[in-house]
């Protein structure tokens, strides 16, 4: 007992210094390192410039820029950042057009689709409730609290006992009466954001059931040989087959955008194992994560394979694809990561997934 309690002591001790002298983890430095190359290749002016899109600039890349400048205690960076989304990107309705394309205005006249996405509106929410956590602003917490209640307000579609999330205002849901079909894009389900958004919400209680109907889909969203969720789906609610008590709605990929396990839905099983609920329920977790350490077991592993036709893609996995099979290795299986380096051979994409991916990691452990 004396021993513990000098252990503990000196840990203690430790722990005060550290505060003192702002010490960091070899990991921390890491990923320092990683952001200050992801900065000079992809920030310009408060600007996230996606590379391998036609430079455009688009709310899920400023929500993941304020993110990493966080988790790299980079306040000068997160402050341009949130600073051009909100003079660029922010609608009278307190959520963001979802793109900008350079022109010679470089303001808001260069959005070219004003209508929303929601996993940016939530990236952009989340980045600014951690923000106001690290640096003790509390107007970014209200700022977060204004899009959460825009969120709930345009987005969350209350469907029998289910919570859906639009995938942005407008575009995505056929409407005779009701609602008879719903588009839905399952990677913009950011659960780990989900939990600690639900705080801010007028209703915490429908972003929780938002959070269940997630898990609820993706237990049945197995399509083909490869029991793949895919980067879009159709929910059908009328003369359908019952696939869950709670939405009684038919999944499909008839008509949807894309049928592919692709760029999009790779971000699924790292924003599954995000998630501490997730990893503390061990028969969940191995039930929703088998699919894709299967897929994983390929080798070589291709980037994509269509759902409907089961053609894989002739290439394979980036490098971002690969940060996010390794962070969940070692969330899940204490396999330790090996990070690609962020240089001029990677893109935004692979770039920011790589970050997230290395977040994910660090989160999970604190």
């Amino acid at each position: 007992m004396v021993t513990l309690r000098k252990a503990t002591r000196a840990l203690s001790i430790i722990g005060f210094f550290c505060v003192l002298m702002s010490c960091t983890t070899k990991d921390d430095s890491e990923f320092k390192a990683q952001f200050m190359a992801y900065r000079a290749l992809f920030i310009d002016g408060g600007r996230v410039i996606d590379t391998g899109n036609g430079d455009v600039s688009h709310s899920e890349g400023q929500g993941y820029g304020m993110l990493f400048a966080i988790a790299a205690d980079d306040k000068e960076t997160f402050d341009a950042l949130w600073q051009w989304t909100k003079s660029t990107l922010m609608r009278r309705d307190g959520l963001f057009s979802w793109r900008y394309r350079p022109c010679a205005d470089s303001s808001s006249s260069c959005i070219d689709d004003p209508n929303n996405a929601s996993d940016g509106d939530i990236l952009i929410a989340w980045a600014l409730l951690r923000a106001s956590e690290k640096w003790g602003v509390s107007g970014f917490k209200e700022d977060a609290r204004n899009i959460v209640e825009a969120i709930e307000n345009t987005l969350l579609v209350e469907y029998g006992e289910a919570v859906l999330l639009l995938p942005g205002e407008y575009g995505f849901s056929a409407k005779s009466g009701e609602i008879t079909s719903i588009q839905l894009n399952m990677s913009y389900w950011v659960f780990p954001a989900l939990s600690e958004l639900s705080s801010l919400a007028p209703t915490p209680a429908k972003w929780n059931k938002l959070y269940e109907t997630g898990l609820s889909l993706l237990s049945n969203m197995q399509f083909s040989s490869y029991r793949l969720p895919s980067d879009w789906v159709r929910l059908e609610p009328q003369n359908a087959d019952i696939v869950n008590e709670q939405f009684k709605g038919k999944l499909t990929l008839e008509n949807v955008i894309s049928p592919e396990f692709g760029f999009n839905a790779v971000r699924i099983p790292l924003q599954l194992v995000w998630s501490e609920d997730v990893r503390d329920d061990n028969e969940l977790a191995e039930r929703l994560l088998a699919p894709y350490y299967e897929w994983w077991a390929l080798k070589p592993t291709p980037a994509t394979v269509n759902l409907l036709t089961e053609q894989t893609a002739e290439y394979e996995m980036t490098d971002g694809m690969r940060s996010v099979k390794r962070a969940v290795d070692e969330i899940m299986n204490s396999k330790a990561a090996k990070w690609p380096s962020i240089n001029r051979k990677m893109d935004y994409y692979s770039s920011s997934l790589t970050l997230l991916s290395m977040l994910a990691v660090a989160d999970s452990a604190s």
